[in-house]
């Protein structure tokens, strides 16, 4: 398993880009809403991994309810599968606790599926279908 990218929680993506911009020395994407997760996503690249800035759409969606409870920073680990429903099958044998049971739509038209963060010392993993 590979590393597609580490998403980070910001209050806006506006104010948090362009610190990450000047470090990395690379421009991110336009942000894209993710309806589904209620969030807008920016990703820059970070030499063959990318980082994910979300900001939240609404207050009472994932990410909303994290930076309430939690501030800004690390949210989640994002692991390149070729199956999210065989990963997310794979981790429920194992006795492992999921947020989905199932893939569903994620960034870049991506599949997407996630594994709960108490199982993880509080960081959500995600598992994305590339292209």
């Amino acid at each position: 398993m590979q590393v597609d990218h580490i998403g980070i929680a910001v209050n806006r993506i506006a104010d948090a880009l362009p610190g990450w911009e000047s470090t990395l020395g690379v421009r991110g994407s336009s942000p894209e809403a993710v309806p589904t997760q209620k969030v807008k996503v920016s990703f820059l690249d970070a030499g063959g991994t990318h980082l994910e800035l979300l900001e939240p759409t609404e207050a009472d969606g994932s990410v909303g309810r994290f930076l309430q409870q939690r501030g800004e920073g690390l949210h989640h680990v994002a692991f390149a599968v070729p199956s999210v429903d065989a990963a997310l099958a794979e981790v429920a044998r194992r006795g492992g606790r999921l947020v989905d049971t199932a893939s569903r739509p994620g960034a870049r038209g991506r599949r997407v599926g996630f594994a709960h963060p108490a199982a993880h010392h509080g960081v959500l993993v995600e598992f994305v279908e590339r292209p």
